[in-house]
């Protein structure tokens, strides 16, 4: 590692919309012979969990080292993006030649380009026949502001035109700027844990030099660590005796806890303190769910499972929870919908869990006159007698941006507005014939997107659309906690927060969906939606029924009526005292829909 000086090091990533052919060109870089191409173990290298690759170029006899830090290109994932682009100097702005500019590809050109990262366009897909590369060319001058000659046409899966792709990077991203000789300063911006070497930390090097055996510590908790194995990733990880600077690799240190590894950290040599670099915002929840066993005795199993996904996925909130309905269970905080549905698969995939998830909320703030609190749990919502403590509910709203052909403007703005938007605003990204795109902003509430929310945007545009989002705070809202319940008693576990504008809907929706699953009883069960003591919707779900005037023939009338009016004081009787269990296969059913 000591070949390579900060001068022949270019730290790059790849920032591009959902399969605009990120991980294809990332392979493509066979050409260097970083990957082996007859290596069919995992057809996409960067497809795995593991993010940072680094590889070695030669070029007109002179060797380079280029890391290709990778970042992920789904809406949830932005706080990846932030941290992986702190370790670079340029990035690759991939745009699909076929699909054009989309809502992604905005919002991490954005991130990019605060960070002062040099920019190298590139449009993918030519080799496509749908591929309309000029439009698309005109689309990224007038959105990016990118002269359309700097934009360099390829296709990551013929190969063609890749060639230029790693000219530009050593010709146009500046090299790292670090010194030798300063104190040693290293920039954590990720982190994996290994089950037996503990928390392995991805680190940029700022200044100085790391070799194995040093002694290290931590700006932001002090703790102190031995270095014991350190390396880059070619494309999985070789040992090296020392990391140079501006160079980027992986540093195991004995760090037993994925919590002590701090993103945006700063690591120096014990006795040696230096100015910590600015660090990221931490990872904030912005979606929280229940997770309960469908058995309650698997819990223990259960938690041990979260406790080691969330060793491999530090953003994931983890709390206690329990719920009269379903037991004992946690109570988890993700970044986004997908997040959610991903540690869901993988729990069940990994530790064949069989979990129960309970409706996605998202963090309210309730300020009462004395005290504020955040509330994501709808059992802790304030009832409607408590409200006159309250000053004020907030919810966390999004500014939201959605582009989308012309065809289908209407349709969009109506199911923005459906869905409570505000501030909504248009433009056109270009007017090139029939097919002109406009880009839609607005402010939505982030609980109208974390349902269905994404999949009414991709059937009224016919898959056309593409979506984006960035927290915008709070705003205050008329909002209610709508109980459900069964024959007067509440069910704890399916309480919503919603607002007033959809209590009616929402009301009716959920009740139906109950009346389907709960089986029948002997007495006959009212479901009701309730706010407070106000009854929304309801459904009444008959009783079984015994035929009790079966056995009499002829005679007086009165004697059927008298059979009649005793079985119905019996159910009487028995409505007062019966209650009613909802079983976990109809919770299953209910919150699967």
């Amino acid at each position: 590692m000591e070949d390579f000086p900060c001068d022949v090091i270019r730290n790059f990533s790849i920032i591009a919309h959902i399969d605009h052919g990120k991980s294809t060109l990332a392979d493509r870089k066979q050409l260097t012979g970083t990957i082996d191409k007859k290596d069919k173990g995992n057809q996409q290298v960067l497809d795995k969990l593991k993010v940072e690759r680094e590889r070695g170029i030669t070029v007109e006899g002179r060797k380079y080292l280029l890391n290709l830090i990778d970042t992920p290109g789904h809406v949830d994932f932005a706080w990846e993006v932030s941290r992986s682009l702190a370790a670079c100097q340029g990035a690759l702005l991939l745009v699909d030649a076929t699909q054009g500019v989309q809502a992604q590809s905005i919002s991490v050109f954005h991130i990019a380009k605060e960070r002062g990262l040099t920019i190298i366009p590139v449009l993918n897909k030519i080799d496509l026949p749908a591929s309309s590369p000029e439009a698309v060319t005109a689309q990224m001058q007038s959105t990016f502001g990118i002269n359309p000659d700097d934009v360099l046409q390829i296709s990551a899966k013929t190969g063609k035109g890749v060639e230029k792709v790693l000219q530009a990077i050593l010709q146009r991203i500046p090299p790292p700027q670090a010194d030798a000789k300063a104190p040693l300063k290293a920039l954590l911006f990720d982190s994996s844990y290994d089950r037996y070497r503990g928390v392995i930390s991805l680190v940029s090097i700022q200044g100085g030099i790391l070799r194995r055996g040093d002694k290290i510590a931590s700006c932001h908790t002090r703790k102190k660590y031995e270095v014991v194995d350190l390396g880059i990733m070619h494309p999985e990880e070789v040992p090296a005796t020392s990391l140079q600077p501006g160079q980027v690799g992986y540093i195991a240190c004995n760090m037993k806890e994925s919590t002590e590894a701090h993103i945006g950290d700063t690591l120096h040599r014990v006795g040696a303190p230096v100015d910590p670099m600015p660090g990221f915002k931490p990872a904030k929840a912005m979606v929280y769910a229940g997770v309960f066993p469908v058995d309650s005795n698997d819990f223990p199993k259960l938690e041990e499972s979260i406790k080691r996904l969330t060793l491999t996925d530090r953003s994931v909130e983890v709390t206690r929870e329990s719920s009269t309905a379903l037991g004992q269970g946690c109570r988890l905080g993700f970044l986004g919908t997908l997040h959610m549905d991903v540690f869901r698969q993988r729990l069940e995939d990994e530790y064949n869990a069989n979990v129960i998830i309970t409706a996605p909320t998202v963090p309210y703030t309730v300020i009462y006159r004395d005290r504020t609190e955040i509330v994501s749990n709808p059992v802790d919502f304030p009832d409607q007698e408590d409200l006159i403590k309250v000053k004020e509910i907030q919810e966390p709203v999004v500014s939201a941006s959605i582009i989308v052909p012309q065809d289908y403007l209407g349709e969009m703005m109506d199911l923005c507005y459906m869905h409570r938007a505000e501030d909504l605003d248009h433009k056109y990204l270009d007017t090139s014939g029939d097919s002109a795109r406009i880009m839609l902003t607005c402010t939505l509430p982030l609980s109208e997107i974390v349902t269905d929310f994404y999949d009414k945007l991709k059937s009224r545009s016919s898959g056309f659309a593409s979506f984006d989002y960035e927290d915008a705070g709070y705003r205050p809202s008329n909002l209610s906690k709508m109980s459900f319940l069964l024959n007067g008693r509440p069910v704890d576990a399916l309480a919503l927060i919603v607002h007033k504008s959809a209590e009616q809907e929402v009301g009716r929706t959920w009740v139906k969906k109950l009346h389907k699953v709960i089986p029948r009883q002997l007495f006959e069960v009212p479901i009701q939606a309730a706010i407070g003591k106000r009854i929304v919707a309801r459904e009444t779900l008959s009783a079984y029924r015994a035929d009790v005037t079966a056995g009499l023939y002829g005679g007086h009338y009165e004697r059927k009526l008298k059979h009649l009016e005793n079985q119905k004081e019996s159910k009487r009787r028995m409505k007062k005292i019966g209650t009613v269990e909802l079983p976990q296969e109809a919770f299953y059913d209910i919150l699967k829909t």
